[in-house]
């Protein structure tokens, strides 16, 4: 199999990067609490990765507000940043590029998890699912954001990014995936507002590009990305119509030059999801059954596909062009140097352990060997 392709130099807005092999951003909560503070584990982890092309950290928050993941870094007080900056400065001693995955969690937080606050949202809609990060209680009902409460949002954004760029990092990648604030506004299941920010789907696309013209003011637009998962349904999201809701953003997005946008497929999340047979809404997969070609007769700039792809796959998508790049989720985890095993034709670690996914110490964290680690282990 020739996969010459894959490492190719490619260029993706202002970043030059050594091969297609991306790390996808992966929610690992191993941060120091309270303070949301990145560590030396983190170091580590990512830093082990830089065999990669570029690697897209795990959701950062912007606000105490935004805080859902136990474990998980921020990106609003000086000393967050300067935690990030070592993970920045490690990885970019061995070779890679980094960017912050920048975000808030709008509803998807209980107000345990943010001090007995009330969480916000679009709309007053609440998550018609249980929280296992809060001891499985209901998603309470969020406040409705007003106007003025969206611009100040929109100015955490801003103001996060430009810790992120202090710490050195080589971008911002805006998430907008997976059911949280800016998919939230997005989708017509949890977005009912009547207002500019609601209703069709230029409105709906207006806080989405209010923050990516923000994060824009700090970076620039071809140092800034942004991910989507239309179809997928994890904290409760649906709508109506993704490929219409895609088709106009992704043509806002094309006029901006931005460095990438990565799309996620519905996939891996989906375990984290119960299946209810009285569901009658149409599956994911078959609401943009081709899902990377018909995103991609949208979208004139870069194209970062995601979620369950094999290598065989990612060569198709990098070979007719449909995407620049492929980043590498749950093959990351287990293969920190997947790039030199592809490029050797080693073998691909194929571990799968999801209890060891969120939280935790080094196990399943940093103790996967490379390649040459587990041969030198097994030969000893």
């Amino acid at each position: 199999m020739d996969t010459s392709i894959l490492f190719q130099e490619t260029q993706l807005g202002a970043l030059k990067l050594k091969n297609k092999f991306i790390v996808a951003p992966l929610t690992r909560m191993r941060a120091d609490q309270p303070d949301m503070v990145p560590n030396d584990l983190m170091v580590e982890y990512y830093s082990q990765r830089a065999s990669f092309g570029l690697i897209l950290t795990e959701c950062s928050q912007i606000s105490p507000l935004s805080h859902c993941f136990p474990g998980s870094g921020g990106i609003f007080t000086e000393e967050q940043a300067q935690g990030w900056k070592k993970v920045v400065d490690a990885v970019h001693e061995k070779g890679s590029l980094i960017m912050l995955q920048i975000w808030h969690n709008g509803r998807a937080v209980n107000p345990s998890q943010i001090g007995g606050q009330q969480p916000i949202g679009p709309s007053p809609i609440a998550i018609d699912q249980n929280n296992f990060l809060a001891n499985n209680e209901p998603y309470p009902v969020p406040h409705e954001l007003t106007i003025e409460e969206i611009k100040e949002v929109v100015q955490q954004y801003k103001r996060g990014a430009e810790l992120a760029k202090q710490a050195g990092f080589d971008g911002v990648e805006l998430h907008g995936a997976n059911g949280y604030l800016v998919d939230q506004f997005l989708r017509d299941g949890s977005n009912q507002r009547t207002d500019i920010y609601g209703g069709s789907v230029q409105n709906r696309s207006r806080f989405c590009l209010e923050v990516i013209d923000a994060l824009a003011e700090v970076f620039g637009y071809d140092r800034v990305a942004v991910r989507f998962s239309p179809t997928g349904r994890y904290n409760g999201q649906y709508d109506s119509n993704p490929l219409a809701l895609m088709e106009y953003l992704l043509g806002e997005l094309s006029k901006r030059n931005l460095a990438f946008v990565e799309l996620k497929r519905h996939g891996a999340l989906e375990y984290f999801i119960k299946n209810n047979s009285e569901d009658k809404r149409i599956p994911p997969a078959q609401q943009i059954p081709d899902f990377f070609n018909q995103l991609r007769k949208f979208y004139q700039g870069n194209l970062v596909a995601n979620d369950g792809i094999k290598i065989e796959e990612a060569l198709t998508l990098t070979t007719s062009n449909t995407a620049q790049a492929i980043s590498f989720g749950v093959l990351s985890i287990s293969n920190p140097d997947l790039p030199i095993r592809v490029k050797n034709n080693w073998e691909i670690n194929q571990t799968i352990d999801k209890n060891t996914w969120f939280f935790g110490g080094s196990k399943g964290y940093t103790d996967f060997p490379t390649y040459e680690q587990q041969i030198n282990v097994s030969s000893s």
